[in-house]
């Protein structure tokens, strides 16, 4: 049994007929479209790289990765330069640990007080009040962190007016949101049944959330914890303006220090000559961060593979 869908006349001749072809083409057109944004991306990857990496080259050209590796210490710009990257990894490992120890841990029970404990009207008020916080531009934390909260640890601590544990604090909060969204969507998105099944075992709210919750949205859970993190080393203002400016092997969070991302903002300024040696080590810097995120990204999708639960 066929089924005509145009109009004909008497005689059996076609008046109408459904456009099929110009469909056809509107439905090519967006396809091609939609394929174009996502090569914009791939091209915009491609193109970041490669800048980094040919300036990275013409920089290991004239420093042996040796030194650049193993010298403890950073002074590129002195007469007797010293290339030890580790320096500024360090100051970045620094900021980055203590951020993470603030946002990972409040983010985490943020998100389940508003999946778990939060009534409805009150979730769809503190989570949109949470996620503002995502909003406000680093260079306002920076000085939060500058003018507010080390004045505030000066009082109980011997901190310098620069020091890695203000900047530290300030960033925490920063990608705190980061967690909180994050890890909320994953919780929210574990089936009520197996809350129910674990009710029905005589299991207490907490031993729920704890032995059923978690472990089901543990993949997405993870994946904002490392996504917090990645965010954490690449932030750049709110170390630049409260960590410092003085490139240090240390891991004293009261001192001033200076993190990879602070130093290709101090390079950048403009008084630094394009070509020369101390211009392309902020593409080595560059390059060493790009691979530590890339590493972290890479791990976040090995996990998330891993562990992912499928719920049907």
């Amino acid at each position: 049994m066929s089924t005509n869908l145009g109009i004909s006349d008497r005689d059996g001749t076609n008046l109408w007929q459904p456009k099929r072809g110009l469909n056809e083409w509107v439905e090519k057109g967006v396809k091609g479209l939609f394929a174009l944004f996502a090569l914009v991306s791939i091209a915009t990857t491609v193109g970041i790289v490669l800048s980094l990496t040919y300036e990275t080259i013409a920089f290991f050209s004239k420093v042996p990765i040796w030194r650049f590796l193993g010298e403890t210490q950073w002074s590129p710009t002195f007469n007797n330069p010293q290339f030890g990257i580790i320096v500024l990894i360090c100051g970045t490992f620094l900021t980055s640990l203590i951020a993470t120890v603030v946002a990972l841990p409040i983010g985490l029970l943020a998100a389940i007080c508003l999946s778990e404990y939060a009534p409805e009207k009150m979730r769809r008020v503190i989570k949109p009040a949470l996620e503002i916080l995502a909003g406000v531009p680093t260079v306002v934390y920076g000085y939060f962190a500058l003018l507010f909260v080390t004045p505030i640890l000066k009082t109980f601590l011997p901190v310098e007016i620069f020091n890695a544990l203000s900047a530290g604090l300030v960033m925490g909060i920063a990608i705190l949101p980061l967690v909180a969204s994050l890890s909320e969507d994953a919780i929210y998105a574990v089936p009520n049944s197996l809350r129910q099944g674990a009710y029905a075992l005589g299991a207490t709210k907490r031993e729920t959330i704890v032995s059923v919750v978690l472990p089901s949205a543990l993949s997405g859970i993870a994946a904002s914890f490392i996504l917090a993190i990645s965010r954490a080393i690449g932030e750049t203002m709110i170390v630049t303006i409260a960590a410092g400016q003085t490139p240090r092997l240390t891991l004293n969070p009261f001192a001033n220090l200076q993190t990879m991302t602070a130093y290709i903002v101090q390079v950048s300024k403009g008084d630094t000559p394009a070509g020369s040696l101390v211009y392309q080590t902020i593409f080595a810097v560059g390059m060493t961060l790009f691979v530590m995120t890339l590493a972290l990204n890479i791990f976040s999708f090995w996990f998330v593979r891993r562990f992912r639960q499928k719920y049907e």
